[in-house]
């Protein structure tokens, strides 16, 4: 539920106070020792995957040399854990970080609450009018910027091409092109698609598909409840149904990985975060352009994939500010940034990077940069992050066979009107 002007200026209050309970140590937030240098801890919460965190660990650490004065704790929090992790350390003023990486919908839902630092007039903000207008959409709340972007990115088909041409079957457009190649692939014990049944993130490409959309941002109106929303769902439950696809309710990114990998699954839809993993299995391994990347397939209405990333945020109650504000504006630098392209093929939020010879000539960034260009940005309100859940509730019972998909769409948007009830939205 949408907190009031009273209540979030409370809790900004209460976390702005707790300045004794961050992740670093010092009085005040200007830690500096005796040359007027920067000093202190400086505690990094990443929620990066297994693929990318070493790379990002040494990354952090490398801030040492640059400032020796600081030292950085890096931990590693797991991404399914780290919103509500956060939100108790933050709420109970003890054991929050100083800085952490957010995912994009989690901004303005962690601000409104009061526990990040405005970055507007800090050193966290550096050379503003580089990033790409998308991904700084995703930092602000309010009128204030509470995040500076790291990786902006996007979701796509990938395909075994080695399956594909076995199979005689061409790169899907559509999501009825992937059912009507059930039977080329099954003679040789392939299932087309892998459908990710337990994050409804997964579920967004189907729903643009269908013309429908979670919410109408702009009208303050509730969509997902309508006929498109209502078809999205009729067309995952299908999928499985006919065979074209199978699915996991409830460890579906293990158990996505595993299958396409192994060359159980001909194709999956994912973002440039899965590429490093992805080709560390056996269908991939000796043969990286065995990988193919393509656009999610179209629905009977349109073709749409969701805008995401990750941004770096200041803990409003941390002890040590001006470090974090350094230590922000390093990781997001084009120097980090280019680093992360050539390292982990991840898409950088700065324009200079994309002039880049090693960022412009790598495959996977001349797919996902146009793809992003095109994505359909979220709403990014305070509420956002808590409408994937009665997506995933409902996403579940559909492909069970719980719940119809009518009743699935209605049931969201009668969970949509709760969070949202006190926000005059229809």
């Amino acid at each position: 539920m949408r907190r009031g002007i009273g209540t979030t200026a409370l809790v900004a209050a209460i976390a702005l106070a707790a300045t004794a309970c961050g992740g670093g140590d010092g009085d005040g937030g200007e830690k500096k020792n005796a040359n007027g240098e920067l000093s202190g801890t400086v505690e990094f919460w990443d929620t990066s995957g297994d693929a990318e965190k070493g790379f990002y660990k040494k990354v952090a650490e490398e801030f040492e040399d640059k400032h020796p004065g600081v030292e950085v704790k890096y931990v590693n929090v797991p991404f399914g854990e780290a919103s509500n992790k956060f939100k108790n350390a933050a709420g109970g003023g003890s054991g929050a970080p100083d800085v952490m990486r957010t995912e994009v919908a989690w901004v303005a839902d962690f601000a409104s609450l009061g526990y990040l630092a405005p970055l507007d007039d800090t050193a966290a903000v550096d050379d503003k009018d580089d990033y790409l207008p998308q991904a700084w959409g995703s930092t602000q709340y309010d009128g204030k910027t509470y995040a500076v972007p790291q990786v902006i990115d996007t979701l796509a088909l990938f395909y075994n091409k080695g399956l594909l041409e076995k199979a005689g079957v061409e790169v899907p457009q559509s999501v009825e092109d992937i059912k009507d190649s059930t039977k080329a692939f099954e003679k040789n014990d392939v299932t087309p698609f892998y459908l990710r049944g337990d994050d409804p993130y997964w579920f967004l490409p189907f729903l643009y598909g269908e013309g429908g959309d979670m919410l109408d941002a702009d009208a303050k109106k509730i969509t997902i409840d309508e006929e498109p929303g209502v078809k999205a769902f009729e067309v995952i439950k299908d999928l499985v149904d006919s065979g074209a696809a199978t699915t996991d309710t409830t460890n579906g990114w293990e158990n996505m990985q595993k299958s396409f990998k192994d060359g159980k699954v001909a194709m999956m839809i994912n973002g440039p975060w899965a590429i490093e993993d992805t080709l560390a299995g056996k269908q991939f391994k000796d043969d990286e352009d065995n990988l193919g990347v393509a656009a999610v397939p179209a629905g009977s209405a349109g073709q749409g994939a969701p805008q995401g990333g990750h941004n770096y945020s200041v803990y409003a109650g941390s002890d040590n500010l001006d470090a974090s504000y350094e230590f922000v504006k390093y990781m997001s630098s084009a120097e980090v940034q280019k680093r992360t392209t050539e390292e982990l093929s991840l898409l950088p939020t700065r324009t200079s990077v994309y002039e880049e010879k090693t960022v412009e000539d790598n495959q996977m960034v001349q797919f996902f940069k146009p793809a992003v260009d095109k994505a359909v940005e979220r709403p990014w309100i305070a509420e956002g992050n808590s409408l994937f859940e009665p997506l995933r509730v409902q996403m579940a019972d559909v492909l069970t066979g719980k719940t119809k998909p009518e009743a699935a769409a209605e049931k969201a948007g009668e969970e949509y009107a709760k969070l949202l009830e006190d926000g005059d939205w229809k």
